[in-house]
């Protein structure tokens, strides 16, 4: 993450709604009340959210709601570009980057859990023309990357410098 210890991460739900009310209102989509919410929930970190963590704070809120609804909510977020999808977890992510064209690349953290998404048009082409020699037409695009952000040491390394 970058740098965690002057990142202002309210700032950044606050800027990802009004991303997000902009968006639908340019395209004509109703971001509900309840999309809204489970947007504001995805964002509640830059760690990937699941389905069932969502419908456990809506719950814990006073707003329960049912899994297929909380579940079509993500889905209108996802085709509207707000979240990503992260496969790997079957969790979400909000985009920082919605209404912008571009390759989904995850940088998903082993030790804290956060997810960066990076945006590589050198990566992106590569796929493509990796695809196309291969006789693959790409129709969508997410590459999932695990490893350690800056911020968590390795494991192996912390136990090498105890010894």
């Amino acid at each position: 993450m970058a740098d965690t210890a002057r990142h202002n991460h309210s700032h950044c739900v606050d800027e990802a709604l009004a991303r997000a009310e902009s968006l639908c209102t340019t395209r004509g989509a109703r971001l509900t009340t309840l999309r809204r919410r489970v947007l504001e929930l995805v964002w509640t970190s830059h760690k990937p959210r699941g389905a069932y963590a969502i419908l456990e704070d809506l719950s814990q809120q006073g707003k329960p709601a049912a899994p297929l609804t909380v579940y079509r909510a993500l889905d209108f977020l996802v085709a509207q570009g707000l979240v990503h999808r992260i496969e790997s977890l079957n969790a979400y992510v909000g985009c920082p980057v919605p209404g912008a064209a571009h390759s989904g690349q995850f940088l998903v953290c082993d030790g804290c859990g956060n997810a960066i998404e990076m945006n590589d048009g050198v990566v992106a082409e590569a796929i493509r023309a990796g695809a196309l020699r291969l006789g693959f037409r790409v129709s969508r695009q997410t590459v999932e990357v695990r490893g350690r952000c800056r911020d968590c040491p390795d494991p192996e390394e912390a136990a090498e410098t105890l010894q």
